[in-house]
């Protein structure tokens, strides 16, 4: 392994300069999540690791806990051990394309891994919780509906929000128009936002200790991000409209 080409402090100082916009992104993934994302990836640049060696790291964490959360009896210390290793997870997660920008660019394969990973995370992580109140919770099998209705919700907002920033890349670059500027954070509606805020669910596990807690926090972000995933179905909706409304691209000049 060669030596690092610059120290931990010039790496990180170098990533908060290169940071991807926080439009439309919750508050826990902007002010909590990225900046520990930061700090993981200059450390795996300091030891050679390459973003997708990170993904790894991250899947392997997010997994563990959900393994645990499935596997392992309710309680309060299973309950900081499931979120520590979905927090980890979720912090490597950013860590992997923060690190790809520190190495000087990604890979298709590098950002379609990150992507079906996150894909089946955002759906088992309900599944574990499916799972963890048949086993150890006792409730009457109609709560279980909560869980898998919670699957559906967020199976349909991750794939919207990639859909939406893909199809809206891909009209820009085919009429040559430019990436929107970078925005800072509007924290009223980055607090509507909220409950669909994975960073949100991975710190509600420390009440697995209390079954009355959990089950009352995870059936309100349950609710809640039904609620806005259904108001920003129809946002998406508007944003298509607009992108079709786009010009045409320009024809390219004829030789006289």
């Amino acid at each position: 392994m060669t030596d690092a080409p610059e120290g931990f402090s010039a790496a990180l100082s170098r990533l908060q300069q290169a940071q991807k916009s926080a439009k439309g992104a919750p508050p826990y993934s902007v002010l909590v999540n990225r900046p520990l994302g930061r700090v993981l990836a200059a450390a795996a640049y300091q030891v050679g690791l390459t973003p997708n060696q990170v993904t790894y790291l991250s899947a392997a964490s997010t997994f563990l806990g959900l393994g645990l959360l499935a596997l392992a009896p309710a309680g309060w210390g299973v309950g900081v051990l499931v979120a520590a290793c979905l927090v980890l997870g979720y912090a490597l997660d950013s860590a992997d394309g923060q690190l790809a920008r520190l190495r000087g660019g990604g890979s298709l394969l590098g950002e379609w891994l990150d992507h079906t990973i996150d894909s089946v995370k955002v759906s088992a992580v309900h599944v574990a919780v499916l799972i963890s109140w048949y086993r150890f919770f006792g409730l009457e099998r109609g709560w279980l509906l909560v869980p898998l209705g919670f699957a559906v919700v967020s199976a349909v907002h991750f794939f919207g929000m990639i859909l939406i920033d893909l199809l809206g890349r891909l009209r820009r670059a085919e009429r040559g128009l430019p990436t929107p500027p970078k925005t800072g954070v509007d924290l009223r509606r980055a607090l509507v936002k909220l409950p669909t805020d994975y960073g949100v669910l991975c710190l509600l596990f420390v009440l697995l200790g209390s079954p009355t807690a959990f089950l009352v926090g995870y059936t309100f972000l349950a609710l809640a991000s039904a609620g806005y995933t259904l108001l920003v179905v129809f946002k998406w909706r508007r944003d298509v409209i607009a992108l079709d409304a786009l010009g045409a691209p320009a024809a390219p000049a004829q030789r006289s």
